[in-house]
């Protein structure tokens, strides 16, 4: 009884040495990412099916694109996936990044209060929009947080000549979740990715008041951490992984993601 207690425990021994084993063995990829390609469920639905076709798993960190550039920057990660087109090429100029690729776009949007107290709904661009929010002195929330949202809506009260110096308005620090959460707490308004605004709008009492200028087109592109300044990331994963993005399979699942019956980005990689 006691030599088949011991051949048991030996067993679960190995059995449990061989999963840790296995488990430590199982290939990632670190992917930094923009908390919009996480809030839209997005890479749930794509990772899954890379898994599959490649054996790999990716570990993906959510963060502002500004936060997530510096993690390639420092080695933190094996690739990126941002949109902020000035930021990148600088990352790429500066030697941080390398193979640069289109991915996706989708747009930016304007949301806030059903009583559209700056009455931004009706003006001709989203810069007179901007400027009647100051104008009016309404609330409001700027991510704060060198995201590629916060980037856009910086360059639009710049393309408006105004500064945000105004009563309303407020930098909070946040992610596009919390963002959206205080704007409709405080009956502000706020500029989020389409992609979240869809994920979280069912949840918040406010509406979106302008869409559809050429300003608030948002591209996304995929980068690879340059392996000749950090050797030891998984640069071989990241270009499989980038690869497969871009690939028709990859493309065509991008097209197909749809939350509350709208399709959320648009594949570009072979534009």
């Amino acid at each position: 009884m006691k030599k088949l207690f011991v051949r048991l425990m030996a067993s679960c021994l190995l059995l449990s040495s061989s999963y840790a084993l296995s488990a430590a063995d199982t290939p990632r990829i670190r992917l930094a990412t923009t908390t919009s390609t996480y809030h839209s469920g997005l890479l749930d639905y794509l990772l899954p099916e890379f898994k599959k076709d490649s054996g790999y798993t990716v570990d993906v960190i959510a963060t502002g694109t500004g936060k997530a550039l510096k993690m390639g920057e420092n080695g933190d990660v094996d690739l990126v996936m941002t949109h902020a087109p000035e930021a990148e090429a600088l990352f790429v100029e500066q030697g941080h990044g390398v193979l640069p690729r289109k991915l996706m776009y989708n747009d930016f949007i304007l949301v806030g209060p059903k009583t559209d107290p700056a009455h931004v709904a009706t003006q001709p661009n989203v810069q007179q929009a901007f400027a009647h929010i100051a104008a009016s002195q309404t609330p409001f929330i700027s991510r704060g947080d060198d995201s590629g949202t916060h980037k856009k809506e910086l360059n639009i009260w710049e393309k408006s000549q105004i500064k945000t110096d105004f009563s309303g308005y407020r930098s909070v620090g946040q992610g596009m979740g919390p963002t959206l959460n205080m704007a409709s707490e405080m009956q502000a308004y706020t500029l989020t990715d389409r992609g979240t605004w869809l994920a979280y709008q069912t949840k918040l009492d406010l509406v979106m008041l302008y869409e559809g200028d050429a300003l608030l087109f948002n591209p996304y592109q995929v980068i690879l951490v340059n392996p000749e300044r950090y050797p030891s990331i998984n640069y071989q994963g990241a270009k499989i992984f980038s690869d497969w993005l871009v690939t028709s399979k990859g493309q065509a699942l991008i097209n197909a993601f749809q939350l509350q019956g709208q399709a959320l980005f648009v594949a570009n990689a072979n534009e």
